[in-house]
């Protein structure tokens, strides 16, 4: 194979007018290609530390949750003990005020007993007095006897300062 060199000559002059172009070219696109890396490089690694942020608020959060939940559940639990003790207190002091009020209750059935069975028995007292002048009233009244008339000096004389009805 022969070579034309005139023609290899010219392509050689091409290729020293192209070659450069095209490696300035590929420079261009290497360097924009190195740019674009980076900057994907730099927004990765900027969406891994908003991620990891993001993790970690997360995480915090939940643990203040766990710890909001638990903090809750004391209070519950405090609120609940109080309650039963007011609870209790109350109803110990409900339970004195009734036994107090039960004796108090109890000397005043005591007393209206005392002042029924009086008046039972003033009744009955009445009723028998009642019942006595019913039947005396049923009776018919002894004819008076006569008074025999005595003379003057038939009467006795009485001791002055002795009382009349001894």
């Amino acid at each position: 194979m022969i070579i034309d060199q005139a023609a290899a000559l010219e392509w050689i002059d091409q290729l020293r007018v192209t070659i450069p172009e095209e490696i300035k070219s590929a420079r261009r696109v290497t360097s924009e290609v190195d740019r674009l890396l980076e900057q994907a490089r730099e927004e990765s690694e900027h969406i891994l530390a908003h991620a990891q942020e993001q993790a970690t608020y997360l995480i915090e959060e939940r643990e203040l949750t766990r710890q909001a939940e638990e903090l809750s559940q004391e209070i519950i639990r405090q609120a609940q003990l109080e309650a039963d003790q007011v609870r209790r207190g109350a109803d110990d002091y409900a339970a004195e005020v009734l036994v107090g009020l039960e004796r108090e209750v109890m000397k005043t059935l005591k007393t209206i007993k005392g002042g029924l069975e009086l008046l039972d028995e003033r009744r009955a007292e009445a009723e028998a007095a009642a019942s006595a002048a019913a039947a005396a009233a049923m009776q018919p009244e002894p004819e008076p006897e006569p008074v025999e008339e005595l003379e003057p000096d038939e009467y006795e004389e009485t001791d002055a300062e002795e009382p009349v009805g001894n």
